[in-house]
């Protein structure tokens, strides 16, 4: 904001940079990434959990294959392909980002949750605990600190990947990147690639943060 406030700006780009629009255009990307991560988490983690279970573990393999599929695509082409069918940016945005953002959760949580002591596991169910009670007290407490992991790691992605909205009218920061390159306004281009990054490391070191508070003690 100092920089905005004192460098040599023309009036269109003092337009575009205007804090107004800055503000909304964080919001909109915040809302991008936020949302997609809440899709993610509901989808993801309870999948991750399924597919430790025992019948259901054959799926595990076919499942993460599809996962990479939308991972290795290019994010930019997952986001104008679904844009083609789904009218609005900005949801066509939020689809592409749960497909390229749901691979690290499910797989994190299939690694947290094959990693528990199985001696642990089959301590808690010869004491009479149901599967439901050890899964809940004994194998997720202990896989908190992988599964963390690959949900911060995921929120990074989002925060970058959401930056692609704004090639379809998805609204976000990426608005700033495409109106710079449009426009050879190189101190909007910049401005915008800056805030994102911002916003990226924020959300890793509040990541880190959680992370550490949610680890279970003695870890």
């Amino acid at each position: 904001m100092l920089w905005l406030t004192l460098a040599p700006l023309t009036a269109t780009e003092r337009t575009t940079l205007a804090p107004n629009i800055l503000w909304e255009s964080i919001l909109q990307h915040l809302s991008l990434t936020f949302v997609s991560a809440a899709i993610v988490l509901v989808v993801a983690i309870p999948l991750g959990i399924l597919l430790t279970r025992r019948g259901f573990r054959a799926l595990g393999a076919p499942i993460l294959a599809i996962a990479n599929i939308g991972q290795a695509a290019p994010a930019i082409g997952l986001v104008v392909l679904l844009a083609i069918f789904v009218t609005s940016g900005y949801w066509a945005s939020i689809f592409a980002l749960v497909l390229y953002a749901a691979l690290p959760v499910v797989r994190n949580t299939m690694i947290g949750l094959r990693g528990v002591d199985e001696r642990l596991v089959e301590a808690g169910r010869g004491m009479g605990m149901s599967a439901i009670s050890v899964l809940i007290t004994v194998e997720l407490p202990l896989a908190v600190p992988v599964m963390l992991a690959g949900i911060r790691t995921a929120l990074v992605l989002l925060v970058g990947t959401a930056a692609l909205a704004g090639f379809v009218n998805g609204g976000g920061l990426g608005l700033l990147i495409t109106t710079g390159v449009n426009l050879y306004l190189y101190s909007v281009l910049v401005s915008g690639a800056l805030l994102i990054a911002l916003l990226a490391l924020s959300i890793d070191w509040l990541g880190r943060v959680v992370e550490q508070l949610a680890r279970p003690k003695g870890l």
